[in-house]
């Protein structure tokens, strides 16, 4: 399992977020959150946002650092990508 984050470089509601991201699968990045404890209302279309205080955690516990380009690339690539505004499917 293999799962990616950015830098927790995007500011809101006072804190600074990064972005967690599978290239495989969402079922194998909501397993990696799941370990994690990471609330299932923390996904947002294709990746998890956690706050800064948790990006250590997610290092730790296997995630692999990576710029914010690269989550957008490997997202694409993927074929995971979801873009605003574009429906997405239950139970994702």
């Amino acid at each position: 399992m293999t799962v990616y984050i950015d830098p927790p470089t995007w500011p809101g509601h006072g804190r600074l977020w990064s972005h967690l991201v599978s290239d495989v699968s969402y079922d194998e990045l909501h397993r990696f959150a799941a370990e994690l404890a990471v609330p299932r209302r923390a996904f947002e279309r294709d990746h998890y946002d956690l706050p800064a205080h948790r990006y250590a955690d997610a290092v730790r516990a296997g995630a692999v650092r990576v710029s914010s380009r690269e989550v957008v690339r490997l997202l694409t690539e993927a074929g995971l990508r979801r873009r605003k505004g574009r429906r997405t499917p239950p139970g994702h």
